[in-house]
């Protein structure tokens, strides 16, 4: 088993840009906003920003069965397997469907993060974006939903805790939608601190009252605009990151809250995600020698998304 190097210097290398065109065969359908075009778009906008060559890209592995099972029970495992599709589709909710190529999409977004964690915890990239889809945050240990199978992030922190073992880990959630799936599987974990905004009421409709003394969140109301998204950081996240000290930050990074994207009604844009990238990347530096994995999450207006990760990664890159 490896360890993590406890107080390395400040690393040099390229942002980890971990991604597999597996990720582009899981289908939910046409006219479906969790599509394919999702990855396309921010590979196209960090192209002709001229951020991608700045870059280390990465092919994500498959998750192992092993991994998978430090956060999903097998029962649940099972039973997506039972319903994979060969052709046609398959919902497991009502807005949440598998195709035949769902499930190796999914294994290699759960594997980018196993991946990602190893490349910056093993000193071979300062940090890393997982451009990944299925997203992840709302799929609980025993239960798919909200377009979501296996808990990417989860799995990440999972492996963080088992496999390096981290003290102390960070999970930051921007996405517009609560994330549920990470809540239910990670509270009342010592180890982990959760801190969270979201639109509510929203969908799936929870994180109001928290799960587990390590789950800090901070509903937004619709319509809340950039100037209160940072409020909320600067009063309710960066004080509880300073008092935890982390020694590595996960971020479930949707950017579906941005003012464009009609899946949601917050007033984001850009400049406030190169913002709070920028905080997670002082509290990063100041405590966890820069350790960082962003995952993909949700973002489904696709210039607003292609731009908007265009600016998280800009900063990630810019160190």
């Amino acid at each position: 088993m490896l360890t993590w190097p406890k107080n390395r210097p400040h690393r040099s290398g390229l942002t980890a840009y971990i991604t597999h065109t597996d990720c582009l065969q899981h289908n939910m359908g046409a006219g479906h906003p969790e599509c394919p075009e999702r990855l396309t778009a921010i590979r196209d906008q960090l192209m002709a920003s001229q951020i991608f060559d700045g870059l280390q890209e990465i092919t994500a592995p498959e998750v192992s069965p092993e991994q998978l099972a430090r956060v999903h029970s097998p029962h649940y495992l099972d039973y997506l397997a039972s319903c994979a599709p060969s052709s046609g589709t398959f919902r497991v909710d009502p807005d949440t469907a598998m195709s035949a190529g769902t499930l190796a999409a999914a294994r290699r977004a759960a594997g980018a993060v196993i991946k990602a964690v190893e490349l910056v915890v093993e000193d071979q990239a300062p940090n890393a974006f997982c451009s990944i889809r299925p997203p992840g945050h709302h799929a609980e240990s025993g239960k798919a939903m909200g377009f979501c199978f296996y808990n990417n992030l989860a799995i990440g922190v999972a492996h963080a805790l088992a496999h390096y073992q981290f003290e102390r880990v960070a999970v930051i959630d921007f996405d517009v939608h609560h994330g549920n799936g990470t809540e239910e599987i990670l509270h009342d974990d010592p180890r982990v601190l959760m801190v969270s905004i979201f639109q509510h009421p929203f969908y799936p409709y929870s994180g109001d009252v928290a799960m587990g003394s390590n789950m800090h969140h901070t509903p937004l109301k619709a319509g809340c605009s950039g100037s209160e998204f940072r409020q909320a950081v600067e009063t309710s996240w960066l004080p509880l990151l300073h008092d935890f000290k982390p020694q590595i930050l996960f971020i479930s990074a949707g950017f579906d809250a941005h003012r464009e994207d009609d899946m949601g009604s917050l007033g984001l844009v850009e400049a406030d995600y190169a913002w709070v990238t920028r905080q997670l990347m002082q509290i990063a530096e100041q405590y966890a020698g820069g350790r960082i994995i962003s995952v993909l999450e949700g973002g489904y207006e696709l210039s607003a998304l292609g731009r908007s990760v265009a600016a998280h990664i800009k900063v990630l890159s810019e160190g």
